[in-house]
């Protein structure tokens, strides 16, 4: 008899030569089982432990997979949330204003003082609503140096001051959470 048509006399001594990498590859496309290699020397027993190691890692693998797909699923979901509902704390804190305005107008009998209580209640109301919301004002004083990131220039007039310094505010600015909304618009002083 020739080497390859010797029976196999131990079946204790058979074992497999797995390809991790590719046994992974197929588990993940759901694909066959890998093609299984005698070789001599390695008991039934290890290779029965190697095949439930393989399962166990393939089982893990899914596992780790799925749990990365619903991170990613719920992040998106979160992003999506915030770019939708962003404003609503702001918006929460004008409804007030709006409610204020609206039951002014409705009044019978208007005076000039009743109206201008009102305007001033309705104004105290819109501050703290932008107290609140960290929507706070660049309102610079005259004499104050120019500062382009807060300030922006519309014209530059003769003046008793040092030059680019601020003449007159035109238009108070806003900054958001320390970030620049408007400009303040103002004159400044030109050169001598």
């Amino acid at each position: 008899m020739q080497e390859q048509d010797k029976p196999v006399e131990n079946t204790e001594t058979i074992a497999t030569s797995i390809d991790v990498e590719a046994l992974q590859a197929a588990a993940a496309q759901n694909q066959v089982e890998p093609e299984v290699v005698i070789e001599p020397g390695v008991s039934a027993e290890t290779l029965a432990q190697l095949e439930a190691k393989v399962l166990e890692l393939q089982d893990a693998f899914m596992r780790a997979k799925a749990e990365g797909e619903n991170i990613r699923r719920r992040a998106q979901e979160d992003i999506s949330k915030a770019h939708k509902f962003a404003i609503e704390s702001f918006a929460e804190s004008l409804v007030p204003v709006k409610d204020s305005l609206e039951m002014g107008l409705k009044v019978e009998t208007q005076t000039v003082e009743s109206i201008k209580e009102g305007v001033e209640m309705t104004l105290k109301q819109l501050n703290a609503a932008f107290e609140k919301n960290r929507l706070l004002e660049v309102n610079p004083q005259q004499g104050d140096k120019l500062d382009p990131s807060k300030h922006q220039a519309v014209s530059m007039v003769p003046a008793e001051q040092e030059a680019n310094t601020i003449v007159t505010v035109l238009q108070k600015g806003y900054t958001i959470a320390d970030r620049l909304l408007r400009p303040a618009l103002v004159t400044v002083a030109q050169p001598k």
